[in-house]
């Protein structure tokens, strides 16, 4: 990962490049203050086996060949009925809760009526996977992502595909869009191969079809997700085109909400109530990711509008107005000008830590009287820090030991934490009695000299936005859940009062 290049074809000429997803210095450096991690590039066949183990591991049933149809629920639960493709048989689960994760074409969301706003089918694409050897093409210039404009081809003879490096670099995919009134096309092998060899633009490299698909760009998101006892989460509930690959990274956000909030009522830790917070956090991002995704397309118009494409239908017009950029004539200068700026404007398809994680939740799982603070940037495109309840428990590095870790880490697990300051050390024994009280894991971690978590750089301090003997609540999805700026003779109670609030008890 880390850059896109604009180009009439892999072997042919690249027209420009930007860079993307954190190489940019300035979304690098805001990525770096908001997380300990590096991006990475895990094609969905490749996270799915990782998660699939991990649940096996932790007790889950996997049911192979086997294809959900509807559900009845009940005051007390859901009734599930299924059927394994394999044998017909039908299966019958019945569970406390359904959580429907199954797609743009969710039947969990259709059968639960949920309510939802948007378009689908706005546009038409194919995606068409394959195997070559592309090596001596891009291995000296390692990108993960191409747009290739490709004239002479398909409608209007202009062809516009999306080229996007799986495994380098043998194994890639190949976006190309397709005219949405005519129907889905009749796709055979050598048609696919023909795409592809316009794309790469070198006849002499062999390919390996490995599959083609169709799909459209949606703008769809649901306005409640969930009806009863039954949630849904991911594309079932917010449905969007690939731009600021934010599918399978706001998916994980919204299983994260959920699955801490279900696992504390299911074990009697809280009540039913808090699973309504689901709704009341995750609703809104599900309508703000599906809207900027969609925006970001709007980007790419103007790279065809400064080279000339986009206004003629004729192939070698289009050839004579991308060479007449060559030229060294003010003409020219101002269109490579133009060029550029367009090229640089993509970046909302590729940097936006913002949006990414500047969550701002409101609800009954979020225990403040102030309003969250206005933002003194643009929300989407830069992260802002902040210990604000409803918000991302800030990034910084503390040291343990000979190690650095995030605060980050210092939390989660299935616990609510409170992290402090040196003198806050009456928060451990506050902590324990309101632990005890009502019988929720509490973690304290005091920040600071002489603890097992040194403050070294003033990392903590600068970002936590409260006193030395203040406390920030942390819940088990590392979002901030109350805070208090000082300790008080009063703080006891205010954490429990917090306590019951977000756990709705």
């Amino acid at each position: 990962m880390g850059e896109h290049v604009v180009c009439t074809s892999i072997a042919g000429e690249e027209l420009g490049r930007y860079r993307t997803f954190g190489t940019e210095y300035d979304y690098g450096l805001n990525y770096r203050k908001a997380s300990p991690e590096n991006f990475v590039d895990l094609p969905q066949n490749y996270l799915e086996p990782i998660m699939l183990g991990a649940a096996c591991h932790r007790g889950a049933t996997y049911l192979n060949h086997t294809e959900f149809k509807r559900f009845e629920q009940d005051d007390d639960g859901v009734t599930s009925y299924l059927t394994n493709n394999l044998t017909d048989e039908e299966i019958v689960v019945r569970s406390k809760y359904l959580v429907g994760a199954d797609g743009a074409n969710s039947q969990v969301a259709k059968g639960a009526n949920l309510p939802f706003e948007g378009q689908s089918g706005k546009s038409a694409s194919m995606n068409i996977v394959f195997n070559a050897d592309l090596t001596k093409l891009v291995a000296h210039r390692p990108t993960a992502l191409f747009t290739v404009i490709a004239t002479g081809a398909d409608v209007g003879g202009l062809g516009l595909g999306v080229f996007r490096m799986v495994r380098p670099w043998h194994r890639w995919l190949l976006i190309w869009g397709h005219d949405k009134q005519a129907g889905t096309p009749e796709q055979d092998d050598e048609e696919a191969l023909r795409i592809l060899r316009t794309v790469i633009g070198d006849d002499s490299i062999p390919i390996e079809l490995d599959s083609v698909s169709f799909w459209t760009v949606n703008e769809r998101y649901a306005t409640q997700l969930s009806e009863g006892r039954v949630y849904c989460m991911g594309d079932a509930v917010h449905s969007h085109p690939p731009a600021k690959g934010l599918g399978s990274n706001t998916s994980l956000q919204d299983a994260y909400n959920l699955a801490w909030k279900m696992a504390y009522v299911l074990k009697g830790k809280a009540g039913a109530a808090l699973l309504d917070s689901y709704n009341q956090e995750r609703a809104p991002i599900a309508k703000q990711i599906v809207t900027a995704s969609n925006k970001s397309l709007q980007t790419f118009p103007a790279v065809l509008q400064t080279l000339g494409v986009l206004d003629t239908c004729d192939t070698e017009m289009m050839v004579r107005r991308i060479e007449a950029l060559k030229e060294a004539s003010p003409a020219a200068a101002k269109r490579r000008s133009e060029l550029r700026s367009a090229i640089e404007a993509t970046h909302d398809c590729y940097n936006d830590p913002g949006i990414e994680l500047n969550q701002r939740y409101v609800s009954g799982a979020v225990a403040t009287d102030e309003p969250h603070p206005s933002f003194s940037v643009d929300p989407e495109r830069y992260h802002e820090i902040s210990s604000h309840p409803g918000a991302r428990l800030p990034h910084a590095w503390v040291k343990d030991g000979e190690k650095l870790i995030s605060t980050l880490y210092l939390c989660g697990g299935g616990a609510f934490s409170i992290l402090t300051g040196v003198n806050g050390q009456p928060w451990r024994e506050i902590a324990k009695q309101v632990s005890e009280s009502l019988d929720v894991p509490i973690n304290v971690h005091v920040i600071g000299h002489g603890q097992r978590y040194a403050d070294s750089h003033g990392e903590y301090a600068r970002v936590s936005e409260v006193e030395e003997d203040g406390a920030l609540l942390v819940r088990p999805d590392v979002y901030v859940g109350w805070r208090s700026k000082t300790l008080t003779s009063t703080s006891q109670k205010e954490l429990e009062d917090a306590m019951r609030q977000i756990l709705a008890l």
